[in-house]
């Protein structure tokens, strides 16, 4: 397929001052964009979600950015989100927006690591970075510029789409405390962390959001993991399975991301591009924004709902820990352009958790646990 040069990371973030001077003429009691923006076409896009319409702040930042993207545009570039199996499956979302089906998806970027491994980078991998690293890595550290390298293979741009922040570790019908306790495990768990999974024992299954529910109920699978508190207490697992493990070491920041048809990307206006751009920085800050809000008064409802929270071992850490680097190293080795986007990756994340071990883990380390 044929390779465009990516988006220039400057550009792209400098284009968030650029249109958030429209935007905020538009908070303004809703004051006209300007005159320039009536000479500009009339667009209607649409977006498929790898989500359900029931998760509120997954699939709902998708709500978010078609009311930016109408009200900056005075209604002439208009966008109608549909969930998970409405349009595509939810597995299907880079295809639909790479054969040009759509023009926009979000979804999580390892869900298609069986089309190429680097691209669960996009997303997040286990042991990796947090949501703020990530962020910083994508948007500052060159790591978004790998990516449009990347996708262009798909004929599509990419662009950070929110994050759930760090995650939990997810579902379990029975207590988890011993590597041998994996053994034989049923667990839906996606991306590279299921990989890792498969590694200690686990019998790892993908599902969508919706269908996980009643795999767990029906004892079709023996545990989950999904975001956190506030959605999975949404999806109901706490009904039907007792033990809630932390931490997601597989998820400890992944990001979303909003997926573009190259070739509909191309046929933009400028300014609309520029809007564009500036309204995926704003959705992907406000999405980490509301599972920070949410989350917490979501885990004390579980708590007092009878759920129990359990870490997990030091032993299956350390496991966990050292499979997914041999995982990534075998990786690399067989593949030259995996290497490239490893090898970066993995200097920023030196570089990044030397800062946030001084600064940032001697806070938390003194505060975090004197919370009232």
């Amino acid at each position: 397929m044929t390779h465009r040069k990516p988006i220039d990371r400057r550009k792209f973030v400098t284009a968030a001052g650029a249109a958030a001077t429209t935007a905020l003429a538009g908070c303004r009691g809703g004051e006209s964009s300007g005159p320039a923006v009536h000479t500009q076409p009339r667009i209607r896009w649409r977006l498929v979600s790898s989500f359900p319409r029931s998760l509120d702040a997954l699939y709902g930042i998708n709500d978010y950015v078609a009311e930016r993207l109408e009200r900056l545009t005075d209604g002439r570039f208009s966008l109608r989100p549909y969930p998970a199996g409405e349009i595509v499956p939810a597995f299907q979302v880079l295809d639909a927006v790479q054969q040009g089906t759509v023009q926009l998806g979000h979804t999580a970027s390892y869900y298609f690591i069986g089309k190429n491994p680097a691209l669960a980078f996009d997303a997040g991998v286990p042991f990796g970075l947090t949501a703020r690293q990530q962020y910083s890595w994508l948007y500052e550290g060159g790591g978004l510029e790998l990516m449009h390298e990347l996708f262009a293979d798909f004929n599509v741009i990419t662009f950070p789409g929110g994050s759930t922040g760090a995650q939990m570790g997810g579902w379990f019908r029975r207590q988890i405390e011993a590597v041998s306790d994996l053994g034989g495990l049923r667990m839906r768990i996606p991306g590279l962390g299921g990989e890792v999974m498969s590694r200690l024992g686990v019998s790892v299954q993908v599902l969508a959001g919706g269908e996980i529910y009643q795999a767990l109920e029906r004892g079709a699978i023996d545990a989950t993991e999904w975001v956190g508190p506030y959605d999975d207490e949404k999806l109901g697992f706490h009904k039907v399975a007792d033990y809630y493990y932390y931490p997601g070491w597989w998820e400890p920041g992944p990001t979303l991301s909003f997926y573009v048809n190259r070739d509909a990307w191309d046929s933009l206006p400028s300014s609309y591009r520029e809007i564009l751009r500036s309204v995926t920085i704003e959705a992907a800050m406000i999405m980490l924004a509301r599972y920070d809000a949410k989350n917490p008064p979501a885990l004390q409802r579980l708590i007092r709902a009878g759920v129990q929270l359990r870490p997990f071992s030091a032993e299956i850490m350390e496991a966990a820990y050292l499979a997914s680097f041999e995982l990534y190293e075998e990786q690399a080795a067989a593949d030259p352009a995996y290497r490239k986007i490893y090898e970066a990756w993995k200097r920023a994340r030196s570089d990044s958790y030397r800062w946030f071990n001084t600064a940032e883990q001697a806070y938390a380390r003194f505060a975090f646990g004197r919370a009232d």
